[in-house]
């Protein structure tokens, strides 16, 4: 009996973990754009991982801030991140995969999520992953990075907060007088980065391919 429990409480996290992060993401984004939302959210136990050719946005900011949430045990737990801010961002072949460990029965099992794939052939804007007003929330992060007209060390709090410009976002545990940076726009390429969370007014995916696997080889990198 004892047994049987365990494997319940660990599938449904599974079930949790495995509903599709573009309907997450797209619920966040219209609660923002109707301000029904605050920019800030417990965050899951599981740190997900993007890889893309290229990221383009506008408007960039960046600084440091806290998310905090639970782990896949329930216990409460908070997790240092940089905050990258974009007015807008367009995204070649992105890849974003999550792995959820050891469920019963079945051992490790990754969700894959690619999206904007012909944009590597047509390099057209219509075919690469487009968002508004998107923050990441990244751990890590190795690319090949190029910033326009660049100011490092602003003080976090005085990041622009306009409609349309990206600045702290409400709610969150940001200080306002800690270390700040900001560029018209940002060129990444070779983009990889681990990351807890991700919010977007708006988040466009074309040709988007979701599927599961067993084990860990199919995550993005």
């Amino acid at each position: 009996m004892k047994s049987q429990v365990r494997g319940g409480t660990r599938w449904k996290r599974f079930a949790v973990v495995m509903v599709p992060s573009v309907a997450a993401t797209a619920a966040i984004g219209v609660g923002l754009a109707q301000g029904a939302l605050a920019a800030s959210f417990s965050i899951s136990g599981q740190e997900f991982k993007v890889k893309a050719n290229s990221l383009v946005g506008t408007d960039f900011v960046q600084y440091g801030s806290v998310d905090a949430g639970k782990d896949l045990e329930g216990k409460d737990f908070a997790a240092p991140v940089a905050v990258s801010g974009f007015s807008e961002a367009w995204i070649t072949n992105m890849c974003q995969s999550v792995v959820t460990p050891k469920v019963p029965f079945v051992g490790d099992v990754t969700l894959r999520l690619e999206a904007g794939t012909d944009a590597v052939k047509t390099g057209k804007d219509e075919d690469k992953v487009y968002a508004k007003g998107i923050y990441l929330d990244v751990s890590e992060l190795k690319a090949d990075a190029e910033f326009s007209n660049i100011d490092i060390g602003v003080a976090a709090g005085a990041l622009p907060k306009s409609p349309g410009k990206p600045g702290i976002q409400p709610n969150t545990k940001a200080n306002p007088y800690g270390f700040g940076q900001r560029a018209e726009q940002a060129t990444l390429k070779n983009v990889e980065q681990k990351a807890w969370a991700t919010t977007a007014g708006t988040f466009k995916l074309p040709d988007l391919h979701l599927s599961l696997h067993r084990g860990t080889d199919a995550e993005c990198y």
